[in-house]
């Protein structure tokens, strides 16, 4: 039966849907009455030469797609699901060189490099020094008089400095990291005034300044994580070329979905009361994972199939693009008992906020989990009066769930 909650031209990943809500309504029906649906769109709106994609919505459905690369591709649409319709295809092709795209085994060959900056040891040894950037950001906020917005003066700020400290980018030029990513995802929204042109242009300048660095390390070896992933190429090591989108990669993924992860959970916490009291006075271990889940701050990627294939009951033909809808996976009643609840002590959370398993589950997840920990007890340390001043801005944009600001008060 169709889905009746969806009228004629319903898409799922426009991006002034994503601007005002994530359609968690839609969402549900669809798994109810229709969990792998055909979402028609005007040849060639999303820079494909299609009419559509298959939205999956259910946890289970998500899961099995992300498990099975051989039966559905990144490599082949990338895992973008819209880009803007005036995109070149050459300007798509380009994007399978950044990890997200990649399939095995080339995925599994540039994966098991990069791996080597994201051990427990790694992580562990940022722990102190992110620790402490967090109590001089919220120490930062706490000082101004009157409402701040909370995604610039907060939020935004310690994902980028994990990733240059991971990486080893100077404090001086972290800010330019932090532009040049933004530049890159905000092409949908009007109020950011970007075009493609300048998307492209700020993703050539991050790869130029990561292809720089790797020179430098090649020449004079240090004892940071670029050296570990750039030096002696012929040992297994990644090329300058595979590095520069190594972190381009990471400015995104890295930086503007757990920016969105700490916003979302700061304003759910801030429309859930009770809870924000229950954290700031027991600090649950499972806080992190259930703020991710909440935000679920990537709405959708996608894959392409590769062979004709049955997904729940539907057949897939080779070619099709598949929507793996995440939000709607995380608030799966099969899976999560009261999904819509926020509820930091939820355990287990077997939710896919860090994607659905398989070889693209987020390879930073440990480092996202620690920010979000680190940043929150900070602010529940230093501000537990905080309260909402105004409703969040959302992003519009075709796939991230994203807030532009937040604005809050400290009392």
């Amino acid at each position: 039966m169709p889905c009746p909650a969806l009228p004629d031209g319903f898409d799922l990943t426009d991006p002034d849907l994503l601007h005002h809500r994530v359609p968690l309504p839609e969402f549900a029906e669809l798994r109810r009455t229709e969990p792998v649906r055909w979402i028609p769109q005007p040849h060639g709106v999303a820079g494909f030469a299609d009419t559509g994609y298959w939205a999956v919505t259910r946890h289970a459905d998500v899961k099995h797609v992300s498990t099975h690369p051989e039966l559905f591709s990144s490599y082949l649409n990338t895992a973008i699901i819209r880009f803007n319709e005036h995109i070149q295809r050459d300007a798509i092709d380009a994007q399978r060189l950044i990890l997200l795209n990649m399939d095995p085994p080339e995925h599994t060959r540039v994966r098991q490099i990069v791996q080597r900056g994201f051990t427990p040891r790694s992580i562990r040894a940022l722990e102190d020094r992110l620790r402490a950037r967090a109590e001089v950001i919220v120490a930062a906020a706490r000082a101004r008089s009157g409402p701040f917005d909370f995604v610039t003066e907060v939020a935004c700020e310690l994902p980028l400095q994990a990733i240059a400290e991971l990486i080893g980018v100077p404090q001086e030029d972290r800010s330019k990291i932090f532009d040049w990513s933004n530049k890159m995802i905000a092409y949908d929204d009007p109020e950011y005034a970007i075009t493609e042109e300048v998307g492209a242009r700020s993703a050539t300048e991050i790869i130029a300044y990561a292809m720089n660095m790797a020179a430098d390390r090649k020449r004079c070896p240090a004892d940071d994580i670029v050296t570990t992933l750039v030096a002696a190429e012929d040992e297994g090591n990644l090329n300058s070329d595979e590095f520069g989108f190594f972190v381009l990669m990471l400015s995104v993924a890295g930086n503007e979905t757990t920016r969105n992860a700490i916003t979302h959970g700061m304003h759910a916490f801030l429309t859930h009361p009770g809870q924000w009291d229950l954290f700031t006075r027991e600090r649950p271990s499972t806080t992190a994972e259930e703020i991710v889940r909440w935000a679920t701050p990537v709405n959708a990627f996608q894959r392409t199939a590769t062979q004709d294939t049955e997904l729940g009951g539907v057949l897939i033909r080779k070619g099709d693009r598949v929507g793996l809808f995440y939000a709607s996976a995380n608030h799966d009643p099969e899976v999560f008992t009261g999904p819509d609840t926020f509820d930091i002590t939820r355990d287990p959370n077997p939710h896919l906020g860090f994607g659905g398993g398989g070889p693209h589950f987020c390879l930073g997840k440990s480092l996202a989990v620690l920010e979000i920990d680190l940043i929150f007890n900070a602010l529940a340390d230093a501000m537990p009066g905080l309260r909402l001043s105004g409703d969040p801005r959302r992003l519009r944009s075709a796939w991230i769930n994203g807030v532009k600001e937040l604005r809050v008060v400290a009392e």
